[in-house]
C-alpha cells in the first residue's frame, strides 16, 4: 500500500469504499441522481461490480458488504432480485440489507426469508463463503448457542480459512459484552494466529480486540479508564502493536480490500498509546481515508482523525 508523501496532510474524508477505487466511483454515482437515473441501469452497474471481483471472495465481500451499508434502501437490491433471480450476488446483497435493517431499527430480523436467500446462494455457488458469513452474523444477533455457530464456522473457513468479516463475527460472539469472555477470544486469536500467514485478511484481529478492549474501559470511566491508560504498555499488549507497526506499514505489505480499515486501527492504536511518531507514518499509509470505528469513541470521527492526525503529522 502505497504511502502518502506530501508535505501536507490529506483532508479526512469518511470513506466506506477505502481505496477500491471502482466501487467509489460505483457509490459516487448511485448518490448521483444524474448518474444512473435507471433502476436497470443501477442494477447492471451494481451486478457488474460484484462480478469483477471474480473467486476473489475477500474482495466480493468487501463490496457487498460496503454496498449493503450504502445503499439507502433495499428496493435496488431487491430490483436486482427480481430481474436475477438465480443471481447468489443478488440475494447476498438482499439479506444483507434486511439484517441491516433489523440491526438498525432494533427488531427481529426476517429469519426465514434470510435463510431461504443464504441456503439458495449456497446451491447456486457451492465454493463461495458469503451465504455462511451471513448466515453467522444472524446467528450472532439471535446469541445462538456455541456449538450451533461453530458448525457455520467450520463451512466458512473450509470455503475461505482467513476471512475477515467471518473472524471479527467470531470475535463479536466470544467477547465478554455478548456470549464469550475475554479468555475465550483470547484462545480464538491464539488459535487462529498460530496458523495465519503473514498478511491474511484477518491479520488485525488481535489488534482489534486490544482496541475494543481499550474502549470498553475507557467508555466505563472511573477506575477502568485508570487501567486503561496502561492498557498499551503490558508486554503482550506493546508486543503486538509493535508487530503490527514494524510489518503493517511496509509499502505493500497488506494486500487485501479492507487494509485501509485494519490501518486505521493501528493509527488509532498509536494514537491511544502515545506512540505519535510512529502514528505519523500511520497516517500517512491511511491517507485521510477514514473509518468511523474505532475513532467515533469520543467524538466526530473525522474530527478526531483531523485533530490527531494535524497533531502527529510530520
Amino acid at each position: 500500500m502505497p504511502i502518502f508523501t506530501g508535505r501536507r496532510p490529506p483532508r479526512p474524508r469518511l470513506a466506506p469504499e477505502l481505496d477500491d477505487k471502482e466501487l467509489g466511483r460505483v457509490l459516487k454515482s448511485l448518490a448521483d441522481p444524474h448518474g444512473f437515473p435507471l433502476p436497470g441501469i443501477q442494477v447492471h452497474v451494481i451486478s457488474s461490480l460484484v462480478a469483477e471481483s471474480g473467486e476473489n471472495w475477500d474482495r466480493r465481500a468487501h463490496r457487498l458488504s460496503v454496498l449493503a451499508t450504502c445503499l439507502p434502501n433495499a428496493s435496488l437490491a431487491a430490483s436486482w432480485l427480481t430481474r436475477a433471480p438465480n443471481s447468489a450476488d443478488a440475494m447476498i446483497l438482499h439479506s444483507r440489507m434486511a439484517l441491516r435493517d433489523a440491526k438498525a431499527t432494533g427488531t427481529a430480523p426476517d429469519e426465514s426469508g434470510i435463510l431461504e436467500d443464504c441456503y439458495q446462494a449456497v446451491r447456486l455457488r457451492p465454493e463461495d463463503p458469503a451465504p455462511w458469513v451471513l448466515i453467522l452474523s444472524l446467528m450472532r444477533m439471535q446469541q445462538r448457542p456455541l456449538q450451533q455457530v461453530r458448525t457455520i464456522w467450520q463451512e466458512i473457513v473450509a470455503r475461505d480459512p482467513w476471512h475477515r468479516e467471518a473472524h471479527l463475527e467470531m470475535l463479536g460472539y466470544l467477547s465478554p459484552t455478548e456470549q464469550g469472555s475475554h479468555m475465550a477470544a483470547l484462545d480464538f486469536i491464539d488459535s487462529r494466529l498460530s496458523q495465519m500467514p503473514a498478511g491474511a485478511p484477518s491479520s488485525g484481529l488481535r489488534l482489534t480486540a486490544e482496541v475494543q478492549r481499550y474502549q470498553r474501559n475507557v467508555r466505563r470511566g472511573g477506575l477502568n479508564e485508570i487501567i486503561a491508560s496502561s492498557h498499551w504498555n503490558t508486554q503482550d499488549v506493546a508486543s503486538t502493536l509493535d508487530k503490527a507497526q514494524n510489518y503493517w506499514l511496509q509499502p505493500g505489505f497488506l494486500r487485501y480490500a479492507a487494509a485501509v480499515a485494519d490501518l486505521n486501527v493501528l493509527t488509532f492504536a498509536l494514537v491511544a498509546s502515545r506512540r505519535f511518531t510512529e502514528a505519523a507514518a500511520a497516517f500517512r499509509a491511511v491517507r485521510g481515508l477514514v473509518t468511523p470505528w474505532p475513532w467515533h469513541i469520543q467524538r466526530n470521527p473525522v474530527e478526531a482523525f483531523a485533530s490527531w492526525q494535524t497533531r502527529c503529522w510530520r
